[in-house]
């Protein structure tokens, strides 16, 4: 069985009174390319009356973001025209691309009635080549995402991008890539290679896993050697994964911001042309 390289605890860093882990990017790990960021919203419970998510009107360029609602709901709306409310076991997709200004606040329900929350925000980088694409977005509930079980039954998985046990993923991707959102019961397990010049993005939502020989609580992200993959994964208690693969870009990447470039030139044009409206008007 392949090795575990390192594992990377997710770090502390709370958003106003939104908890928040993020296992990368760190001092220690920079990014798995080209997975660039990922944050991790609660578990927590918000009170009745709250004032939801902290994420008003703000630009991209040159990236995408997948999100992940576990609990609670999150409202999208974009300089696009996209608006959604996505619920519970429900993603979301955007492609920042060019440029584009959007929010993601939870919707006034929740804030009126507060409740459980447990979201991730996963950032992909987009290669050069596609940098400067026209931006997109597509939300999906829990029950428009295809997903099949596995070991009888005690391992459901949502598959999000590229395919797998000849499912098809939810979405279009931008760039080859293979995503699953995967639940576990205890006891549950399953087996996958992952070709060697693929990168793997796993990250331990919720639970205590064995990977690969090795016991893994959550919220913590395995980098795992070079070479092919042979995961082997049992779930010690009930819990939530997150796997993705794809070959790296192998490109400079400058990040600032919400900006996400291969060279500081671009990225200094990315804050001109935001200043000059150029990622369109919030009429919200």
């Amino acid at each position: 069985m392949t090795k575990i390289k390192r594992i990377h605890k997710g770090e502390y860093r709370p958003i106003a009174d939104l908890v928040t882990y993020s296992p990368m990017p760190t001092r220690q790990l920079q990014q798995i390319d080209p997975f660039i960021f990922l944050n991790h919203h609660g578990f927590q419970t918000y009170p009745s009356p709250n004032r939801g998510l902290p994420f008003g009107p703000h630009p991209h360029r040159g990236m995408e973001t997948v999100t992940f609602i576990l609990e609670g709901d999150i409202m999208h709306l974009d300089s696009s025209g996209h608006e959604s409310v996505i619920g519970p076991g429900g993603v979301q997709y955007m492609t920042a691309g060019r440029g584009l200004i959007h929010s993601e606040v939870s919707s006034s329900e929740f804030k009126k009635k507060g409740g459980d929350l447990e979201i991730l925000q996963l950032w992909l980088n987009l290669p050069a080549r596609l940098k400067m694409t026209d931006p997109k977005y597509v939300g999906l509930q829990k029950d428009q995402i295809p997903a099949f079980t596995l070991d009888e039954g005690k391992v459901e998985v949502q598959q999000l991008f590229g395919e797998w046990n000849g499912t098809k993923g939810a979405f279009e991707e931008s760039f080859p890539l293979t995503m699953s959102t995967i639940y576990l019961q205890e006891g549950g397990s399953f087996e996958k290679v992952i070709p060697e010049d693929e990168n793997i993005f796993f990250y331990i939502v919720r639970g205590e896993l064995d990977v690969n020989g090795e016991v893994v609580p959550y919220r913590n992200l395995v980098e795992f050697e070079k070479g092919e993959v042979d995961l082997k994964v049992t779930a010690k208690t009930g819990s939530i994964l997150i796997l993705g693969h794809a070959k790296p870009f192998n490109e400079p990447m400058v990040a600032q911001g919400p900006f996400v470039m291969n060279t500081e030139e671009e990225i200094h044009q990315a804050y001109e042309d935001y200043q000059n409206g150029k990622f369109g008007t919030w009429s919200h």
